[in-house]
């Protein structure tokens, strides 16, 4: 069974930086995008940041030259580097990684909370 583990979630201020990390285990088979989303109490789960095994990268407008989706292919560990956070970044990060059978596999979600 793959199980995405996500880390680095926690409270920093308006401002700050915060880094989320993911890493898979389990026969994964052949990864072909890993990406970050994030749930605010209230509000539909949505995307963030993906990145394809080429390194092709899609962003949300919101946080456009703020975060940063990297991965390591042979670790199969993607990252999220978040600068300048804002209040409105508040919430609970899912890690997603999905394999070339498009089997889609979640991590338990981290929480992530900027103050103001």
């Amino acid at each position: 069974q793959v199980q995405p583990v996500e880390s680095g979630g926690g409270l920093v201020q308006a401002g700050g930086s915060l880094k989320l990390s993911c890493a898979a285990s389990g026969n994964i088979f052949s990864v072909v995008v890993m990406g970050w989303y994030r749930q605010a109490p209230g509000k539909q789960r949505e995307l963030v940041a993906q990145i394809g095994n080429g390194g092709s990268t899609i962003y949300a407008d919101s946080v456009k030259g703020r975060f940063t989706i990297s991965r390591d292919n042979a670790k199969n560990t993607v990252a999220l580097q978040m600068d300048n956070l804002k209040p409105e970044d508040t919430a609970v990060y899912y890690c997603q990684i999905v394999n070339s059978r498009l089997n889609s596999y979640w991590g338990q979600g981290t929480q992530v909370t900027v103050s103001s």
